[in-house]
């Protein structure tokens, strides 16, 4: 079994770096020597008064590598003055042209060419200053490029020319190349690519898509997604809150985008091309076949990597929360089949009805796997803690996701006529639509704030309005009432207002006095939230667990420039390993960090593949520096709501078919709701896409 060797430090607390290794105190904020990002000059190598600057960048890019210089799309950072700035522009416009430039329009394909070969002889000491003046006329050119990679990456070679000229006369004047202890770190990314929390290649597809390539476009998803049909569908699609297409008029339809390419190829009848490398022979456990521990099986499979899935539902439940947390008129069954099929196809043996902490322990598999990835899932509800929720009332049903679970299993929910649901959420509008499909008469929804601030996606919440759910807003369960049998009569509520803005950023609901009611129902729903069920792992196994019940994995900890832990939208640390204190034993998906959406889980089960892949070939756990740049970007941002985007005409958004009316919500039916687009309807939506491309380069 491979020794624990760490290529550079984790931590599982929230200590700084520097305090963590014994340096003195806390890192002083790095200061910027000079920046034209977002077209804003601040130049501190004059001497004077320094103007203060502080980005969404880290400190350090590892939590060791101080970071000396950012080249991107919106401009030039310097921290460090010795960084060489003819040298990494003359970098910067290679890797563009060398790596990325597709060649497909003229101005992208001559420009960088012609960029890259000036800037390269003016390393070599052959250009002269005058040729310094074809940059900005290169510049104006290249912003009639096809795409935006090529037009923005004039932008920091530009005002490096422009505000470094110096630097770059005094190159071409002495011929002596300085020596540099930079290295530099790129990546390719775009808006939408970035908020994907799989990081998919978007324009990529979406680019084939419009070429009527749909296999082609196939193939990019799944280089990043396994499951294209469950997110082509089901997905919240963050994507498109980043779309540029938005500064112009409506965002791409991204997922539904993604759908077409799936549903083309079975509707073809098109086998999957991918095939599996030479079998290994490390092999790797992984604990429930929900959307993270599914990913992570496909890629260490692609890798050659025999992969067993322990699955605690019955055969034909693979897909953990996507098979019984997610309605058949949402995610139908066959295709999520098809999709665990597919992943099957490349040696991934799911074992089903076993239970790890019962039917096998984790330790046992460790013994028996050389890792193991840990992906329970959440399928466990949280208690409403009102009054009577204990008294074991007839009606007063466990949780939404027990009642989706069932009712989806075919088996006795429990369920009365006249439902309440309380909750905000996806979960909580899934169980008042699958109560009337199952046969219902009335489905009420009550949430505590307004139908604003519902956490459930807006496009759900008018599915259950136009099917007939009732809504309570503004309404507070305290009490569940009861007759003398024990059945459910009705929840006794209370009015809210919605007060100053909570943690959340929302506006805090308070109780109006003296304005309690009842709603009758006999069958009471809580859905207010879900945890993962870690009762598996036993408290000696070494294996810590927060007081939120999620898994300890390790982290790299790393300040922003303005002396803030670096964290994730949820407040968790940004940089994650993923690995546990258990030698060999990883965590991803809900398990690691709380309930997430399905394509947040792909990205955590595809990221655990990549670190067991290194653990398991050098005896490793460490992070690439892709990992690194990933995250950092995330936390910078790539998509700028303000950005003016010229667009020659605004073309409307195409939506897909649906099924309308309350009927389609009729006892037993869970005919897919929303249709999806025609080949036709999906390339003419593909060409509003911008492509917009950028990269972005770190000295370290």
């Amino acid at each position: 079994m491979p020794a624990k060797v760490l290529a550079f430090p984790f931590f599982r607390g929230p200590a700084s770096f520097f305090q963590a290794n014994g340096a003195r105190g806390e890192v002083l904020l790095t200061q910027v020597v000079f920046s034209s990002w977002g077209r804003n000059i601040v130049d501190n190598r004059q001497g004077g008064e320094p103007k203060d600057v502080a980005f969404r960048l880290p400190v350090a890019y590892d939590g060791t590598q101080p970071l000396a210089a950012f080249m991107g799309w919106d401009g030039l950072i310097v921290f460090d003055p010795n960084v060489d700035i003819p040298a990494m522009a003359a970098e910067y416009m290679r890797r563009i042209q060398d790596l990325y430039c597709c060649a497909k329009c003229t101005p992208g394909k001559k420009g960088t060419r012609i960029l890259t070969d000036l800037l390269a002889s003016v390393l070599e000491g052959t250009a002269s200053e005058t040729d310094l003046e074809i940059v900005p006329d290169l510049a104006d050119f290249m912003v009639n490029c096809k795409c935006t990679l090529c037009q923005s990456a004039t932008v920091p070679v530009l005002d490096a020319v422009k505000h470094f000229r110096a630097d770059f006369v005094a190159r071409l004047t002495s011929g002596k190349k300085p020596e540099s202890s930079f290295r530099y770190v790129h990546k390719y990314t775009a808006p939408c690519q970035d908020k994907c929390p799989a990081h998919i290649d978007i324009p990529g597809y979406i680019e084939a898509i419009k070429d009527y390539r749909f296999d082609e476009s196939l193939a990019t998803v799944r280089e990043n997604m396994p499951l294209p049909s469950v997110c082509g569908r089901v997905c919240p699609h963050p994507c498109e809150t980043a779309c540029r297409r938005k500064n112009v008029d409506e965002p791409i339809s991204i997922m539904v985008l993604k759908r077409s390419a799936s549903d083309h190829e079975w509707q073809h009848k098109h086998q999957p091309p991918m095939r599996p490398k030479p079998r290994k022979d490390k092999s790797v456990a992984v604990v429930g076949a929900g959307p993270a521990g599914l990913t992570a099986a496909y890629y260490l499979a692609l890798e050659g990597y025999p992969v067993t899935i322990y699955e605690a539902l019955p055969d034909g439940y693979g897909g953990g929360m996507i098979a019984v947390g997610i309605p058949p008129y949402r995610m139908p069954r066959p295709l999520l089949q098809r999709d665990i099929d597919i992943i099957s196809a490349m040696g991934v043996e799911i074992i089903y009805n076993t239970r790890v902490g019962k039917d096998i322990s984790v330790a046992e598999l460790r013994q028996k796997y050389d890792a193991v990835f840990l992906a329970p899932g959440a399928h466990r509800s949280k208690p409403m803690g009102v009054e009577g929720e204990d008294k074991g009332y007839k009606g007063f049903l466990k949780g939404g996701i027990d009642f989706l679970r069932e009712a989806y299993m075919g088996q006795p929910t429990g369920m009365g006529k006249k439902v309440v649901v309380v909750g905000g959420g996806n979960t909580a509008i899934d169980c008042v639509r699958v109560a009337l499909r199952e046969g219902a008469e009335e489905s009420i929804l009550v949430y505590r704030r307004t139908r604003k601030e519902m956490p459930a996606d807006v496009w759900e919440v008018d599915g259950a309005d136009e099917e007939g759910v009732k809504f309570e807003f503004l309404v507070l369960p305290n009490k569940v009432l009861a007759d003398e049998s024990g059945q459910v009569t009705g929840v006794e509520c209370v009015r809210m207002a919605l007060g100053e803005p909570d943690a959340s950023g929302r506006r805090r609901p308070e109780v109006v006095p003296g304005s309690e009611f009842v709603i009758e129902c006999d069958t009471v729903i809580p859905a207010i939230g879900q945890d993962p069920d870690l009762s598996f792992i036993p408290p000696d196994l070494g294996i810590d667990i927060t007081k939120w019940n999620t898994v300890v994995t390790r982290h790299v900890p790393m300040k922003d420039l303005a002396g803030k832990e670096m964290k994730d939208s949820m407040g968790n640390p940004l940089v994650r390993s993923l690995i546990t204190d258990m030698d060999g034993v990883f965590a991803g998906g809900d398990a690691e960090i709380g309930p997430l959406t399905v394509v947040a889980c792909v990205g955590s089960g595809h990221r655990a593949a990549r670190v067991i892949q290194r653990y398991l070939e050098e005896g490793k756990v460490y992070l690439s520096d892709d990992d690194f740049m990933e995250d950092i970007l995330t936390y910078l941002g790539v998509y700028d709501k303000n950005e003016k985007v010229q667009c020659l005409d605004s073309a409307s958004r195409e939506h897909q078919a649906e099924i309308h009316g309350p009927e389609r919500a009729s006892c037993g039916n869970y005919t897919e709701v929303e249709l999806g687009f025609t080949e036709s309807q999906a390339v003419q939506e593909a060409e509003r896409c911008l492509r917009c491309y950028r990269m972005a380069m770190m000295a370290v």
